[in-house]
């Protein structure tokens, strides 16, 4: 079995097309409807699709998870996420499906900027921002993808259960991407020419909403890594920036005393943030063995 699952809100005047678009290609359709105001969810309703209603907006994130949890419990071969506002064309489902059920992979991504699909038109700053996203998650990650903020994706029956994201906004894209990564599933990008949709989205809080689930991801998962850098980054430049400002000071014979306390706060703070490492890192590793 075949599950497309869209999270949806606000989108009465593009859920019908979408969803018979959709139809042709799954044997079952799940909506959730993320707190709308107009007849999306009715809609969907009368279309033939399941919907999962949030009573209030809850973010992309949230209604992702409801999305997997349902498709979960449906336990089915794959399962396929696309937007509902239109961006993407529901005819090329099978391309997301295929290497899933040939057992080639086990989540499949639609990217938009592979081989000829980077032809579509896309605002420069979206594109730039979109690059950024995932050359910083593949950084963090370890993964070769090309589009990390793409919500259209295919996942099997292990990353259905393994990948559901706790991001409740628009950063769950990329922590389900730590997560593939984490649990070592195979993943693989098919091309796909993505319809220019003008998105509601406020575009500087969408980048900082999903660089700080990034960043929270790494921190939490890898805080040894994380904090022991920042805090040995910290502190080697609060000892270089005495060794250069104090004897220069000294050398003019004038008080030195507020720039040696900065100096030390410099050079504490990144200590602390190297013991908050250690122990953070031991926390962590007693959560997975209690687990």
């Amino acid at each position: 079995m075949i599950v497309a699952c869209l999270p949806a809100r606000n989108e009465e005047g593009t859920i019908a097309i979408v969803l018979a678009k959709t139809k042709p290609y799954v044997d079952k359709i799940i909506v959730c409807d993320d707190g709308s105001t107009d007849l999306t969810g009715k809609i969907s309703e009368a279309m033939g699709a399941e919907v999962i209603r949030n009573p209030k907006p809850g973010g992309y994130g949230s209604a992702l998870a409801r999305l997997f949890r349902r498709a979960s419990e449906l336990n089915p071969e794959v399962m396929v996420t696309l937007d509902a506002d239109g961006q993407h064309d529901a005819d090329q489902i099978p391309k997301l499906t295929e290497p899933i059920l040939k057992g080639e992979a086990d989540v499949v991504i639609g990217s938009r900027f592979n081989s000829h699909s980077e032809r579509q038109l896309m605002r420069r700053y979206r594109k730039f921002g979109i690059k950024t996203i995932t050359d910083l998650t593949s950084a963090a990650s370890g993964l070769a993808i090309t589009d990390a903020q793409s919500g259209f994706r295919a996942y099997g029956r292990t990353a259905i259960q393994d990948v559901s994201p706790a991001e409740l906004g628009m950063g769950a894209s990329v922590e389900i991407l730590m997560k593939i990564a984490e649990q070592k599933l195979r993943i693989k990008e098919v091309s796909i020419a993505a319809v220019n949709v003008p998105s509601g989205r406020n575009a500087l809080y969408h980048g900082l909403d999903v660089v700080a689930s990034l960043i929270k991801f790494v921190s939490i998962r890898h805080p040894l890594l994380f904090y022991g850098t920042l805090g040995i980054v910290t502190a080697l430049s609060g000892v270089l920036y005495g060794l250069y400002i104090i004897p220069l000071y000294a050398a003019q014979s004038k008080p030195v005393t507020n720039v040696a306390l900065l100096t030390e706060a410099i050079v504490t703070s990144g200590l602390l943030l190297m013991f908050m490492a250690v122990i953070l890192f031991t926390v962590s590793n007693v959560v997975r063995e209690n687990r």
